[in-house]
């Protein structure tokens, strides 16, 4: 390789990783608070009947009801971490909800997702290589079982009589 050709290499490497990490401190000061980000109620949405599959109703009308207070327990659950943790959990929902985001998760729009094909997904992540993939899993997994069981009327179903009474 002469000089001139290394030189230009490293230079457009440099510009290229100049510009990743303007974008990255970017897209970290302007991340959106889980808590009250639109993407995150998009992305939940979409997520949350692969999620809880096998513990909704099968009743359609039941079902709707009890997505809808899974969402709102979710987002009470979310708007109690510390703040830290949900810039972080925002920066996961604004990526998902991108279009990138949608592309890794093989999702054209979380609105009308196809459970079938969330929970691929969600199954890919869990076990991926990468251990990124599977702490995004991990975080979303237990913060949508862990609110949704939270709520006393979701005990019988799984046949946990409660706390024992002191």
């Amino acid at each position: 390789m002469q000089r001139r050709t290394l030189l230009k290499v490293g230079l457009a490497g440099g510009a290229l990783l100049a510009a990743a990490g303007g974008a990255t401190y970017l897209l970290r000061r302007a991340a959106p608070d889980a808590a009250f980000s639109e993407d995150t109620r998009v992305v939940l949405r979409g997520a949350l009947p692969a999620l809880l599959a096998g513990a909704l109703p099968l009743d359609a009308g039941a079902r709707a009801r009890a997505l809808d207070a899974a969402l709102q327990r979710t987002l009470e659950t979310i708007a109690g971490l510390t703040r830290p943790t949900r810039i972080e959990l925002g920066q996961l929902f604004a990526l998902l909800a991108s279009a990138p985001g949608r592309w890794l998760a093989g999702i054209e729009r979380w609105d009308d997702a196809d459970a079938a094909r969330v929970g691929d997904w969600l199954q890919r992540w869990r076990t991926h290589s990468f251990d990124l993939y599977q702490s995004a899993y991990h975080a979303l997994h237990d913060l949508v079982l862990g609110a949704y069981y939270a709520d006393p009327s979701t005990w019988d179903a799984i046949g946990y009589p409660g706390p024992t009474r002191l």
